[in-house]
């Protein structure tokens, strides 16, 4: 089964900035609504981050991160890009990327049973 792969983590100081990417692997073709992060930090539940659809135009993001965090795509690369701004401890979490393949994206993007192919995660940790 296709996993995406995450990749872009780290330690970063608060206030800091990070840019995360999840790609499927080499030579593999992935098509879906939507790719959407979410995360989970140790003891709490999965938390939708940001997804952005096929085509770009459809953008939603978590309360927690709108206006610091952004979502974009290279098609060119197939890649999903999380860029991450203004960090806070409370971003402190592993973040992962999955596969949107129900519709429309509108009802189900912050519904991770709706996702497939998650990757491994990424560490993302941020120190006061």
């Amino acid at each position: 089964q296709v996993q995406l792969v995450e990749s872009g983590g780290g330690l970063v100081q608060a206030g800091g900035s990070l840019r995360l990417s999840c790609t499927p692997p080499a030579v593999q073709t992935f098509s879906a609504y939507a790719r959407g992060w979410f995360r989970q930090a140790p003891g709490k539940e999965r938390e939708f981050v940001a997804t952005i659809n096929w085509s770009g135009v459809e953008i939603y993001y978590g309360d927690s991160v709108k206006g610091r965090f952004t979502v974009s795509r290279d098609d060119a690369k197939n890649t999903v890009y999380l860029q991450m701004s203004s960090l806070k401890p409370e971003d402190t979490a592993v973040y992962y990327c999955a596969g949107l393949f129900k519709g429309p994206v509108s009802d189900y993007y912050r519904d991770f049973l709706a996702y497939k192919h998650w990757g491994q995660g990424t560490q993302v940790t941020v120190s006061s």
